[in-house]
């Protein structure tokens, strides 16, 4: 027992040095934590001896992150970019797995083998997107939703992926094997959900109450359905991913998820060391395929997304910062492989070497998200071609190039909406500019003036006739766009209001000195309003109560439309 605890120690206390530095360079800790195993493995220190202890950790880890990815499945966003997140996540997954598997076998690997490295090359990492597009306050932008709307497909795939493959047997005959473990399957998951529907709300109502409760039911609903499915013949994982999945409808959902979360940090930490550990150097013969596969997801899997999302019809700043950020592979990738080298499928070297990849095109994939409106900028010009013209758009848009409107509006979205309720009221002539075609849809069947663009389309710009406007207004939250939206402006119509928005105060400070008039701040202008109602009504309970009933039906009105807030202010 000492022995264990003292490897684990070691174990953690270099993980801890090893994630510092990488903290400073700005990288993934996810690839710490593989570098950890490696020094502690057997190439280095070799100083782990319970391989079976952390093993066990290990998978822990990996059940409580497939529970936790299945909690935060929100199909929600899928109805809001649904077209392209189903299209393009489909077609991405198809043809990157083809590619990559006609790579693999010019390297004279078998066809089993390229199968299992053309899927894992199809998925891109849930945990390191989202917290970047977190970091970034990128969550709920265009280009963000239609981000995790393709990672929510691709998820989707994975886990009938994973179904099928834990549910394998050898020597079945694949159209029989197909046929039991899809009813098997389909069974399971039908028990599940008619006792998350029907049963368990009523039970979480009242084990709500305390937090450890509701901490014990997460992980206990967790634990018995990966044994379930266990016991059915499928992989615990896949039990784990469907516990996840049938709350995440749940009102507890967010709550049991960052409970469990510092549990699911530490166990998944001893995975991805366990996995470096495991890792073997004897792949010589591997490593010019692990340069080429690198490279093929790093930037023609962005290709291949660009084309998909620039047919589809969205601009091609959109398509390139997508296609940007689904550069790598994917946690889900590491799993399947794992889970491949176990049935006897993969080799120990392949795995090592598709960890190789794995390591390579996090961290490449992580600069380019953190610089990528700088390299949409400087590629803009060579991008058109992902771009096709979009008629139909075009057609839609209400825009009248020869009227001079008094207000411009970039971003409809639950600032924009606001703003032009009460610009309406005041009768200003107004045009909105989204780049969103659903938006822009929407607005056109309420003969609301609109035009479909993107505002950091210098071309674009010139055709709104900004040298007569008299104000204009941003609520896009790319501090880099707004920017480069502001000096344009000024540079055309020194006598125009601008006003912008932004989420932090040096974005705000920096629009300011930019020639912003003013700045929207939604986290500090919620209190500022708050403030002024309690000095105009003063104490009176009567105006509360009227706005109240005000603010309520607008509430309303407002989830109508599907307002919510932005996905990084909800927990």
């Amino acid at each position: 027992m000492q022995s264990i605890f003292l490897e684990l120690t070691t174990v953690i206390a270099i993980a801890l040095v090893l994630a510092y530095i990488m903290k400073l360079i700005r990288q993934p800790l996810i690839i710490a934590y593989i570098l950890s195993g490696i020094v502690v493995g057997p190439t280095f220190l070799n100083i782990v001896k319970s391989h079976s202890t952390l093993a066990a950790f290990s998978q822990m880890g990996v059940i409580l992150l497939l529970f936790i990815l299945g909690l935060n499945l929100n199909l929600k966003i899928l109805k809001e970019v649904g077209k392209v997140a189903f299209l393009a996540g489909f077609l991405q997954v198809l043809i990157t797995s083809i590619l990559g598997f006609f790579i693999t076998t010019l390297f004279g690997l078998s066809y089993i083998q390229a199968f299992y490295i053309g899927l894992a090359l199809a998925f891109s990492s849930t945990i390191i997107i989202v917290k970047i597009l977190y970091d970034k306050n990128d969550l709920d932008t265009l280009y963000g939703r239609i981000s995790v709307g393709i990672l929510i497909v691709q998820d989707i795939i994975a886990i009938l992926i994973l179904i099928f493959l834990s549910g394998y047997k050898p020597n079945i005959p694949i159209f029989i094997l197909l046929t039991t473990t899809v009813l098997r399957g389909l069974g399971f998951v039908f028990v599940v959900f008619l006792v998350a529907k029907y049963i368990l709300p009523k039970f979480l109502h009242t084990i709500a109450k305390s937090q450890e409760l509701l901490l014990l039911f997460g992980i206990t609903w967790c634990f018995v359905l990966s044994v379930t499915s266990y016991l059915l013949g499928f992989s615990i994982e896949i039990g784990s991913l469907i516990a996840g999945i049938s709350l995440a409808s749940s009102p507890f959902h967010y709550e049991i998820g960052r409970k469990i979360r510092p549990l699911h940090d530490f166990f998944i930490i001893l995975f991805f060391v366990m996995l470096g550990s495991n890792m073997t150097f004897n792949i010589s013969n591997l490593l010019i395929l692990a340069v080429v596969l690198s490279l093929f997801v790093l930037f023609i899997k962005p290709i291949i997304i660009m084309a998909l999302i620039g047919f589809i019809g969205y601009k091609k700043r959109t398509s390139f910062l997508a296609g940007t950020s689904l550069a790598q592979i994917s946690e889900f990738s590491l799993i399947l492989v794992t889970l491949a080298l176990s049935l006897g499928h993969l080799s120990s070297e392949i795995v090592s070497m598709l960890t190789v990849v794995g390591i390579i095109t996090i961290t490449g994939s992580t600069y380019l998200m953190h610089k990528g409106n700088s390299l949409y900028n400087f590629l803009s010009k060579y991008l058109t071609i992902f771009e096709r013209k979009n008629t139909k758009m075009e057609e839609i848009s209400l825009h009248n190039k020869s009227k001079k409107y008094q207000v411009i509006l970039f971003g409809y979205n639950r600032t924009g909406y606001s703003l032009v309720k009460k610009l309406q009221k005041m009768k200003k002539s107004l045009l909105i500019v989204d780049f969103n075609p659903d938006v822009i849809q929407n607005l056109a069947k309420e003969n609301i003036p609109c035009k479909y663009g993107d505002a950091s389309d210098t071309e674009m710009l010139k055709e709104l006739n900004i040298e007569k406007v008299k104000m204009v207004i941003s609520t896009i939250i790319d501090t880099e766009v707004n920017l480069q939206l502001v000096n344009k402006i000024k540079e055309i119509n020194k006598k125009a209001i601008v006003i912008f928005k932004a989420n932090q105060i040096d974005e705000a400070l920096q629009l300011y000195d930019a020639g912003a008039n003013y700045v929207i701040l939604p986290h500090f202008l919620g209190g500022e309003h708050a403030s002024l109602m309690i000095e105009k009504y003063k104490g009176s309970i009567g105006k509360f109560l009227k706005v109240k009933l005000s603010h309520v039906k607008e509430l309303k009105k407002r989830k109508q439309f599907g307002h919510e807030p932005p996905s990084h202010e909800r927990h």
